[in-house]
């Protein structure tokens, strides 16, 4: 990366990536200053099934109605096309849920469908779905970045398990695990558990015999303003896809297409950084999950063009919402108020053995993805998101995390082994916020400790140190960790 701003980051990075052997013993004896607030000066100190759901505590007293009138829009069920209800028909003709909220569980994460519970579903979980290129326009889409990736002629990039009356579901999705002890050094037994998805009740014809399946869940909402506000350079000198450093950590940042601008840019949201901006990843949502057009869709339904039937049902789009089903303002409401979800402050941030485990975390080379802080970028029109000291603990960037976390799934310049850092704020209340909360992309990991046993590909070092903990080294990394 050539830029005038290259060598003063590159000082400042050395010293506060926090590279532990060039570390102070004094930095492991308290908190930094302001570690307590996650989300800068708009972080809220709750710990309660609300704790992802508030706003910014910058945010100006007249700024908030938008916040909560978002709130409802963010919550609304729609419905599907109703001559009586125009505000909030349109959903469908597929669909995977009828609210935003109903997939982001009090704005928290989504989780695997509790086999022991009769009456829970599979809501919060998308089979996202894509086949390998076919043809040589494929490879040039997807080489110029057109495509995110080649979806299955039939059923498009991701599963419908819902649909409006008259119509069949696409099909449904069956989940089993396979499991896998993993024992520390310590004695320590701990088993994992890998889901193995597999589609069954197909309405609409065989899949493509290539394709590549991968479960996803919700993931949470909290600071997404916050990010979207780091400025790309910050996240850049980051970037290493060629291990010069030669530290085996080679993080990589993902190509996007907006298609607001239809310009090529950074991703950064999403779980393999696809989505350069919250309005983006709003859009998307609407329309594949729920099946609501927008203005920044190409279709006024999501049917495939073999699925007759289903282009065939009838649309919510209106002349009072923009000619489609969900209006421009709408849409401006709902991502004002995922800009503006705090994330929730830190506990405990100078407890002994929160500080004992912060060393182990250091000490790991856990720092090394998931990057302790930034300061977002000035912003005139939004002073809550401006210049704000924030600790995500996250690179944003694409890492190989090894074979056994791959779907074989690409998007863009991720691979199918490869998936963003995530941010590791707010970790600490998941099961606060959401009692059935699952950790890592398909929901494998029921709790923190086996979302570290997962990292393999670039952090199998790191793993590798963790498995070398006593129990009470062990205890104290978590409480670290739960006190994000």
């Amino acid at each position: 990366m050539k830029s005038k701003y290259l060598l003063p980051f590159i000082v400042i990075n050395f010293f506060l990536s926090f590279n532990f052997n060039v570390i102070a013993d004094n930095f492991f004896i308290q908190a930094e200053v302001k570690e307590a607030y996650s989300g800068g000066q708009g972080t809220v100190f709750v710990e309660n099934k609300n704790a992802y759901s508030l706003p910014l505590k910058n945010l100006k007293a007249e700024k908030r109605i938008n916040f909560f009138v978002g709130n409802s829009m963010f919550r609304r069920a729609w419905i599907p096309p109703s001559e009586l209800h125009v505000a909030k028909d349109g959903l469908g003709p597929f669909f995977n849920a009828n609210s935003c909220v109903a997939c982001h569980i009090n704005d928290g994460r989504g989780h695997l469908p509790n086999l022991n519970l009769d009456d829970d579903d599979s809501i919060s979980l998308v089979i996202a779905l894509a086949i390998p290129p076919q043809s040589e326009l494929h490879k040039t889409q997807l080489d110029s970045l057109k495509l995110k990736n080649i979806p299955d002629p039939e059923y498009g990039s991701q599963l419908s398990d819902f649909a409006v009356d008259k119509l069949d579901p696409e099909g449904k999705v069956r989940i089993e695990y396979d499991y896998f002890p993993v024992m520390f050094d310590n004695g320590k037994i701990v088993n994992l558990r890998k889901p193995k998805f597999s589609l069954f009740k197909l309405k609409y014809g065989p899949l493509h015999n290539e394709i590549q399946i991968s479960g996803r869940i919700a993931q949470p909402m909290i600071g997404l303003g916050l990010i979207e506000n780091i400025d790309p350079e910050d996240i850049l000198i980051n970037a290493d896809p060629n291990d010069e450093n030669q530290d085996g950590i080679s993080g990589k940042v993902n190509k996007v297409l907006d298609e607001a601008t239809k310009k090529i840019t950074l991703g950064r949201f999403g779980w393999k950084a696809a989505q350069p901006s919250i309005l983006q990843q709003t859009v998307d949502a609407l329309y594949h999950d729920m099946g609501l057009s927008s203005t920044l869709t190409s279709s006024i339904n999501n049917c495939s063009k073999n699925q007759n039937e289903c282009k065939s049902m009838p649309n919510g789009n209106s002349a009072n919402y923009d000619d489609v089903e969900v209006s421009n303002e709408q849409i401006d409401l709902m991502v004002f108020y995922q800009k503006h979800l705090s994330p929730p402050g830190r506990r405990n941030v100078n407890d002994s053995d929160v500080l004992a485990g912060k060393k182990i975390f250091f000490e790991s080379n856990c720092n090394a993805c998931h990057v302790q802080k930034y300061t977002t970028t000035y912003n005139a029109n939004n002073p809550s998101l401006s210049k704000q000291l924030i600790w995500p603990y996250s690179d944003f960037l694409l890492h190989d995390m090894g074979n056994d976390l791959a779907d074989n799934l690409t998007e863009f310049k991720a691979s199918g082994k490869e998936w963003r850092t995530p941010p590791l704020w707010g970790i600490g209340l998941a099961n606060v916020v959401s009692d059935e909360s699952n950790f890592l992309h398909d929901g494998r990991a029921k709790n923190i400790l086996e979302a570290i046993l997962w990292h393999g590909g670039e952090a199998e070092q790191s793993k590798k140190q963790i498995l070398k903990l006593s129990l009470k080294e062990l205890d104290q990394l978590l409480k670290f960790i739960k006190s994000l």
